[in-house]
């Protein structure tokens, strides 16, 4: 299988699967919400810390 098959196929199948569990669509934009900001404030806190 090539890999242009192998992602449309992913493609729909994800497709199908938020089409039949709407509220996912919530959890996973939630989780890319709390991801995004969980590396903000890891690379913001990593820049304050101060060596011995």
């Amino acid at each position: 299988m090539n890999r242009r098959m192998f992602n449309r196929s992913m493609s729909q199948d994800m497709k199908a699967f938020l089409r039949e569990n709407p509220r996912m669509i919530g959890v996973l934009f939630t989780a890319m919400l709390l991801l995004s900001q969980a590396g903000a404030v890891a690379a913001n806190n990593a820049s304050t810390i101060n060596g011995p």
